[in-house]
């Protein structure tokens, strides 16, 4: 099995670009479908780790009139979330009246989720869905948080790739690896 290093820890091989790509292919889909008809949806990219994410997804979404616009939230240090959730950039655009789509780039214990979505609410939107490329369900601590949309479900294994970092490193694989 093939292995990397990134940083001071050492990574195997866990999920293809190839079973990535076909999980954001399917996300996209159902995302278009559902929102057929909507105006001007708004997708909330959560940065820094689901750019890359984001990108790949919102070029498959068939919405012609569907924006895109960023936030950039922090609960991680090393390996472990800190319980904590900083909001480091806010949004700029109102969300007054329109859907959003929240697009992360995985869901562990759902407290930046659930923050995010009061703070949408509060902010007056309309209707406020989930999309995550992972989820992990043994280490969900908020039991009645909604997922829309989820590419993939995995272990409560520490990943690095596909946007997601290790001490700022290892988001430009494209691939995703598992600590060994």
């Amino acid at each position: 099995m093939e292995k990397i290093k990134v940083s001071d820890r050492t990574f195997k091989s866990y999920l293809s670009k190839e079973r990535i790509q076909a999980a954001v292919t399917r996300v996209a889909q159902e995302i278009s479908k559902d929102l057929e008809g909507v105006e001007r949806p708004l997708f909330v990219c959560v940065l820094n780790g689901a750019f890359v994410f984001a990108s790949d997804l919102f070029r498959q979404i068939t919405l012609p009139d569907a924006e895109i616009t960023f936030i950039r939230m922090k609960s991680y240090e090393g390996t472990r979330t800190t319980g904590k959730v900083k909001t480091i950039v806010g949004l700029i655009e109102s969300v007054v009246d329109r859907d959003v789509v929240i697009v992360e780039d995985i869901v562990d214990s759902g407290y930046t989720m659930q923050r995010l979505i009061s703070q949408l609410s509060d902010l007056g939107a309309r209707s406020i869905k989930v999309c995550c490329l992972l989820k992990k369900p043994a280490a969900m601590k908020v039991t009645d948080l909604k997922l829309d949309y989820v590419a993939l479900e995995i272990p409560n294994d520490f990943i690095v790739g596909y946007g997601l970092d290790y001490n700022e490193q290892g988001r430009n694989l494209p691939d995703i690896w598992v600590v060994s």
